[in-house]
């Protein structure tokens, strides 16, 4: 790292920056989650660690305040950080106790408010991360069928089933979310187990079929993520899941509660066997639900899934009390409109700047990318400049309902300006020349 000035208005250099480096000696990775590794934004230079999150604004170890215009805690608070409503019924659960040798009464009434909205679903099971929730629900795919192999579309986490993808092709994972995740620890044996196939692309998951036989225990996918369904793929996936008894399980983790209230695969009338939630719908407190038709579900009851700190009563009343507000105010009409016009800021600074950019089909996972040879090194001088006034951002931007029409038009304002920088430099000898730092990382990669 280079060495700089500790200066009371530098953003690029204090007290996070140095705990980072310290960290990365003492945490393999540095953290726990691989979409909040400083070297993904800002390598030597990003904030890192957070003393204070409130609305939209985030305050890092030194004081300093920012904008959040980038994950909002990786999509978790959809209604910004320290939710007054959430927070008040969270502190009300601690003060009644978050542990006890009797099971929390929250969790009975999550389970019949999630089946309310969902009525195809009969049945909830609950854990604490999405994660070790898709694990969950791939155990009772399994065990519903009694087959072994899953054919899956998109990222769906860090477990043995999902990873074992790289088994059979090392390269089977780079096209969904994730390049350079290998699969060391996983178990050869689980090699040809877990199949994948892109999104929109029927004919592979109908060659996955034919391959596997009829043994297929599982189709696993997001519902929509950037992309919208072309020609019926979702109804003929479910088709597909029907003919082969297949289970079929919605990952709503990422896009549950943004798209429509309750998941996407609501507004677009297609319903699976099983699907899964977190993030958003506990607005940053630790929760994830699995709920699905009754003969599916009940296959649990055949396999050990259980764990303590499933059943803490701080999970449900979070998830009560933001499932419940993000209905009262709309919040899928509030994160659309925020997201929509902040695609179009980024479109029309581009368009200003003679840049050419891509950007999401499905506004509420809002990303972008530049184009050319140096598109990476322009998304480290994007989130190095951004911080420089003030904005944590990067090419990927949640809305939430914390975001006002006062902080677009800020952010709309440092757009402009570090977009035409991007530009300028790009004609006077290069943007690598702007970075304080190395370029940002494209893909997982060993730290330490």
């Amino acid at each position: 790292m280079k060495q700089r000035s500790a200066r009371k208005n530098d953003p690029f250099s204090g007290k996070g920056q140095r705990l980072w480096q310290k960290a990365k000696t003492l945490i393999p990775g540095g953290n726990q989650l691989l979409s909040k590794r400083a070297e993904l934004f800002l390598p030597d230079l990003w904030p890192a660690y957070y003393s204070k999150a409130k609305g939209a604004y985030v305050w890092d170890l030194d004081g300093r305040k920012y904008l959040d215009m980038s994950i909002m805690g990786v999509g978790a608070n959809a209604l910004g950080y320290c939710d007054p409503d959430v927070d008040k019924a969270v502190a009300d659960a601690v003060k009644r106790s978050a542990m006890s040798t009797l099971n929390a009464p929250e969790e009975v009434e999550l389970a019949d408010l999630l089946i309310k909205i969902h009525p195809w679903a009969d049945m909830a099971r609950f854990v604490r991360t999405g994660g070790e929730a898709m694990a969950v629900a791939a155990r009772i795919a399994r065990a519903k069928t009694g087959r072994d192999t899953i054919a899956f579309c998109g990222y769906h986490g860090w477990a043995d089933w999902y990873l074992a993808a790289n088994l059979k092709d090392k390269d089977g994972l780079n096209d969904h979310l994730l390049p350079g995740l290998e699969p060391v620890g996983v178990p050869k044996s689980l090699a040809g187990t877990i199949r994948p196939f892109h999104y929109n692309k029927l004919e592979e998951l109908e060659r996955i079929v034919s391959e596997t036989s009829g043994e297929l225990a599982a189709i696993i996918m997001e519902p929509v993520h950037s992309t919208e369904p072309k020609d019926d793929f979702l109804k003929k996936v479910r088709a597909i899941a029907d003919k082969t008894g297949a289970v079929l399980v919605f990952d709503e983790i990422t896009i549950g509660w943004k798209h429509a209230h309750g998941g996407a695969h609501l507004r677009y009338g297609v319903v699976p066997d099983m699907a899964v939630f977190a993030k958003a719908m506990s607005n940053g407190y630790p929760m994830a639900a699995i709920i699905g038709k009754r003969d599916v579900m009940q296959a649990a009851q055949g396999s050990f899934i259980s764990s303590t700190y499933w059943t803490d009563r701080i999970g449900p009343a979070a998830a009560l009390a933001t499932i419940k507000k993000m209905k009262r105010v709309d919040l899928v009409k509030r994160l659309s409109n925020i997201s929509v016009r902040v695609r179009k800021i980024w479109n029309d600074a581009a368009k200003k700047h003679g840049l050419t950019i891509e950007t999401a089909e499905v506004p509420v996972i809002l990303t972008f990318t530049f184009s050319g040879d140096d598109a990476q090194e322009s998304r480290t001088l994007f989130t190095q400049e951004m911080l420089r006034r003030g904005i944590l951002a990067s090419s990927t931007f949640y809305a939430s309902y914390a975001h006002t029409d006062a902080h677009l038009a800020r952010y709309a304002k440092a757009v402009d300006e570090v977009f035409g920088i991007i530009a300028k430099a790009r004609k006077e000898g290069g943007v690598k020349k702007l970075l304080l730092g190395p370029v940002a990382h494209s893909k997982f990669a060993r730290l330490n």
